[in-house]
This record gives structure tokens, C-alpha cells and sequence, in this order.
């Protein structure tokens, strides 16, 4: 009788949610080239922890569930947030796409918990193929960024 109250008074507490539809200025696509392939692969697979806008299921309205997905995205979006890649130095920008590289490669991204529900986000070999051909390309250019701001300020 007592979980049962307590899991209906926790339904009046939930999470602020992932959701901001204002322009992303800081969103690595307004640096670098996306292609349509990448952008797309990174909607289905990875923009709902590591964007500022998550699409969320309907049992995201549930409680506990609320809050163990709202962990989920805040850490996600803590450790790399494509809407807010050019606000992070250009050393955290080649790290995080190395990170990238390496979630890729050793398939720990997206996480299994998350590809379980959301099919379509269990990743192809070529898909990732896709992702870390454009993350080392990318890195490229910043790390060619990063030596021009070094010799710029000497």
C-alpha cells in the first residue's frame, strides 16, 4: 500500500525537459560540414542525449522512468553536446570527436540500453564507418585551426 502511494505521488514530480527550439548557434554544423549521411546518422542515434533537443518517448511522462532518462540526457549532454560543440576550445572539440572515433570503433555509443528501445539507432558497420570518416576529417580541420590560433598568438 505504501509503494503504491509513494509511485502515485511521484507522478507530480518530473524533470524540466530537453527540449529547446530556439536557433542552435553554437551547433557544430554552424563550423563544419555535416553531410545529410552524418546529420542523419547523428539525429537517429545520438541527438537525444547529446543535443539540447531530446525527442522523448511516452513513457518518458512516467515516473521513475522520468528521472532515469533526464539522467541520462544531462550526462550525456555533460560530456558532449553537438549544440554546443563551437562554445568548447578547439582541444575539446578534437577530443570529443576522437571520443566519437573511439565510441565508434569499440561500439560502446549508443549505449545498449538506449538501441534496445530505439532500433533504428543500432548502428552498421558502414554507419559507423560513416560517423568516424567524417569525425577524423573534421578533426583535421580543427587541429589545422588549433596550429593556426598557436603560431597566431606568437
Amino acid at each position: 500500500m505504501v509503494i503504491a502511494a509513494i509511485l502515485v505521488i511521484i507522478q507530480f514530480f518530473h524533470p524540466a525537459k530537453n527540449i529547446e527550439a530556439t536557433e542552435q548557434v553554437n551547433s557544430i554544423t554552424t563550423k563544419y560540414n555535416v553531410p545529410d549521411t552524418v546529420a542523419s546518422i547523428l539525429a537517429v542515434a545520438c541527438a537525444d542525449c547529446h543535443s539540447n533537443n531530446t525527442k522523448y518517448p511516452w513513457y518518458s511522462n512516467i515516473q521513475p522512468v522520468a528521472w532515469w532518462l533526464a539522467s541520462h540526457v544531462n550526462d550525456g549532454k555533460k560530456h558532449f553536446n553537438l549544440d554546443e560543440f563551437t562554445k568548447y576550445s578547439l582541444k575539446r572539440q578534437d577530443h570529443k570527436l576522437e571520443e566519437l572515433v573511439e565510441s565508434q570503433k569499440d561500439h560502446w555509443m549508443p549505449l545498449e540500453s538506449y538501441s534496445v528501445i530505439h532500433t533504428d539507432a543500432k548502428l552498421s558497420e558502414k554507419q559507423r564507418k560513416v560517423l568516424i570518416d567524417w569525425a577524423n576529417e573534421t578533426r583535421k580541420i580543427i587541429q589545422a585551426d588549433s596550429l593556426f590560433a598557436s603560431s597566431a598568438k606568437k
